[in-house]
């Protein structure tokens, strides 16, 4: 990783880059930047970015550095069909400045749901590895993603990426996974708000949220607290806790 927290082994960082106009365009409403977020908090590597790039070559390449210059892991989703439009691949290569052919080890894949007189030039597409990757595995539609350095990519349609994102987790590097409680506070976020901060400077090194909300007409606050420290993770939630029962003895003000 180049990052600052390179050294910290408790830490994997990731960044997502999400691949389409049709998400762009509102046409396709994304359903796998959520699902990706909580899959990776669970398993230890903490989501730290997402960029939304169009299917233009040169913007894909260019996102793509950026995020594998900073992160341990980076993951892609969508472009990787069988239309001309499915340029994921193609750039994937360019970005790391090696050749893209059609992979063997790809194509038998294939052939276990196409027969091979269907497998024609379009759907031989989704059977173009760039050079030196290796394979993510598709339990839905057998079509690959591939992994190469420290990027990973998978397909958009929310059954496969998922499919893929199984395959792939038991090799990924993972950290010391983040904790978290939440404290409910059934008032709004301004009543709390100095406390809070107080508790925050007590423990700097626990992460405190305020996620306002409202409740039948009335606002409310979730506050969330997060550490990879057990031990610091429940003292500052039992702080929390202690702030929330004072404000709302003194009638929430």
């Amino acid at each position: 990783m180049a990052g600052t927290e390179a050294a910290n082994e408790d830490i994997v960082t990731a960044g997502l880059l999400v691949i389409g106009d049709e998400i762009l365009s509102g046409r396709t409403k994304d359903r796998n930047i959520g699902f990706i977020a909580d899959y990776l908090t669970a398993i230890g590597i903490d989501l730290r970015e997402v960029r939304i790039v169009p299917d233009v070559e040169d913007e894909i390449v260019d996102a793509l550095n950026a995020l594998r210059a900073r992160y341990d892991h980076v993951f892609t989703t969508g472009g990787i069909g069988p239309t001309h439009d499915d340029i994921t691949a193609d750039a994937v290569a360019r970005a790391f400045g090696v050749s893209i052919d059609v992979d063997p080890r790809a194509v038998a894949l294939l052939k276990t749901r196409i027969p091979e007189d269907r497998l024609n030039e379009a759907r031989l597409r989704m059977a173009r590895i760039p050079a030196g990757a290796s394979l993510i595995e598709n339990a839905v539609s057998a079509a690959p993603g591939f992994s190469i350095g420290n990027v990973h990519v998978m397909a958009g349609i929310p059954a496969i990426m998922q499919a893929m994102l199984e395959s792939l987790a038991p090799r990924l590097r993972k950290g010391r996974k983040m904790l978290s409680r939440t404290v409910p506070a059934d008032m709004p976020e301004g009543s709390i708000a100095q406390g809070l901060s107080e508790i925050q400077d007590a423990f700097p090194d626990v992460a405190i949220g305020s996620y306002p909300k409202s409740v039948d007409g009335r606002y409310a606050t979730d506050l969330v607290i997060r550490s990879r420290d057990e031990a610091r993770l429940e003292a500052a939630a039992k702080a929390v806790g202690e702030l929330v029962a004072r404000v709302a003895a003194a009638g929430g003000r």
